[in-house]
């Protein structure tokens, strides 16, 4: 995986770029990731990259001349002729498609990745017209630029590569994790996933020591039954679901034991 960013501050990415799990894919080679610089690829002595909106308005606009030269030395593909499997530009703006776990899913099985970090009021629409192949937003407020969205998103996408994550399973099972049933469970035995997502938020996690400062981790998890376990897990994923984000619930993949729970839980609690 290559992931390219264009931005006029190249300096945000180094502590990114040397922390975490991104670093891992980095020193493995499972990803690489290049920093290309707007104002080097600008002609006068104050290295411009913006201008004024025509027909007025606040704020700058950033000037589409730079960032076609940019593009043309990084030997991408024409955007009418582009392939998106192997290769695909992305502009980070507060007017693109808001990001999800699904897209990253997406994106992760493509060859390379360029990062467009918008900036001030925007960038001049034919770049994103002529250049573009899609709009991202990592959400519904705005940034001062699109660095932050860059990050977001290349650590989302980073993590899904196989050879990553210590446990590939680990970005399987986990909040807004792939939206399939839970996997049936063989009795007496550990299931694979105790939540196994279907597009819910993950369940609460607990870990030594059993007892914090008067507060005790949850009996059933240390009673020692699995379904126990899976069923109790299972039922905070869609408690904690239904509190802080119903909306997913609407496309989960519910089961009909789910679909019981969750009206015991609504009616069990008003708030909810």
């Amino acid at each position: 995986m290559q992931f390219d960013i264009v931005t006029i501050f190249p300096g945000f990415f180094e502590g990114f770029l040397s922390n975490g799990i991104l670093t891992r894919a980095l020193s493995n080679g499972i990803a690489s990731v290049a920093i290309h610089d707007l104002r080097a690829f600008t002609h006068d002595r104050h290295k411009t990259v913006d201008d004024r909106p025509f027909g007025g308005g606040e704020g700058m606009v950033l000037k589409p001349g730079p960032i076609f030269e940019c593009f043309e030395s990084l030997n991408l593909t024409p955007k009418a002729t582009r392939d998106s499997a192997k290769e695909t530009v992305i502009l980070l703006s507060a007017q693109g498609r808001p990001f999800t776990q699904t897209i990253a899913h997406e994106l992760a099985a493509v060859e390379r990745i360029v990062f467009l970090c918008g900036r001030y009021e925007g960038v001049d629409e034919r770049v994103n017209d002529l250049l573009c192949d899609r709009e991202l937003s990592i959400g519904d407020y705005v940034l001062s630029g699109g660095e932050l969205g860059a990050a977001v998103i290349i650590d989302s996408i980073a993590r899904l590569l196989p050879g990553v994550l210590g446990n590939p399973d680990s970005a399987r099972f986990e909040s807004f994790g792939t939206h399939h049933a839970p996997e049936p469970h063989t009795p007496g035995l550990p299931p694979a996933s105790t939540n196994s997502a279907g597009g819910l938020l993950d369940y609460p996690h607990y870990t030594r020591p059993a007892d914090f400062r008067g507060h005790s981790v949850p009996d059933v998890l240390t009673g020692g039954s699995h379904e126990a376990v899976r069923r109790w897990r299972r039922e905070r994923a869609l408690e904690k679901t239904l509190r802080n984000r119903p909306d997913l619930l609407e496309q989960a993949t519910l089961t009909e034991e789910d679909r019981r729970t969750l009206n015991r839980l609504r009616n069990s609690s008003p708030k909810l």
